[in-house]
């Protein structure tokens, strides 16, 4: 290989260690990454592809959350919400088999062929509240806190069924700190408040 071809390698390498082993082609791009060393890296074997247009290092440990980091990566402004929250947070039996997420009520929606994706447009009042930074993995992902969750669960029992609503709040009160003003805070921005109200006394 030429000095000059293996120096650029070794400069891009560098380049994704800096970024936890993770880049979007259009980030390597600004970085100064070549095209031509993305491909070069990719078929070596230096580089994995985890989703159209997002490369990670191979040398890196493998993920935990791939499919959440992965959104996280490719829709920086998302927001993990409903199912996928629930099961973040270690509150629901079901197990997602798409990534639910929210984004700005008007926002284009993102193209992704992988991993599956279900999307939520939520007023920006909605979209703001409850918001929790995680780092996954070495990234930085944001997750609806439990209450915010549960109430956006009321708020969509329609999409998803009013009794995964019901078991979220029931498991909320078995494995989490009970705080009802925080959750009432959020079904009042949700505009749930009513609704959840006589399920949430009923397990007081």
């Amino acid at each position: 290989m030429p000095p000059g071809r293996s120096n650029q390698l070794e400069k891009a390498k560098v380049v994704f260690q800096r970024q936890n082993g993770m880049l979007r082609t259009r980030d390597a791009l600004r970085f100064g990454i070549h095209p031509r060393t993305l491909y070069q890296m990719h078929t070596s074997g230096a580089l994995e592809k985890l989703s159209r247009g997002l490369y990670r290092l191979t040398e890196f440990p493998r993920l935990n959350n791939p499919d959440l980091v992965s959104i996280a990566a490719r829709v920086p402004d998302s927001v993990v919400c409903l199912i996928s929250a629930l099961a973040f947070h270690e509150i629901t039996s079901q197990v997602p088999h798409e990534v639910y997420i929210a984004i700005p009520r008007g926002t284009e929606p993102p193209r992704l062929a992988y991993p599956p994706t279900r999307i939520f447009w939520f007023d920006r009042r909605a979209f703001t509240a409850g918001i929790e930074k995680h780092k996954l993995d070495g990234i930085p992902v944001r997750v609806y806190g439990p209450e915010k969750t549960i109430a956006d669960c009321f708020k969509y029992r329609n999409k998803i069924g009013l009794d995964t609503a019901l078991e979220a709040l029931k498991l909320y009160r078995e494995k989490k700190p009970l705080r009802v003003n925080e959750l009432m805070k959020y079904a009042t921005i949700c505009r749930v408040q009513r609704i959840i109200r006589p399920y949430l006394e009923a397990l007081l």
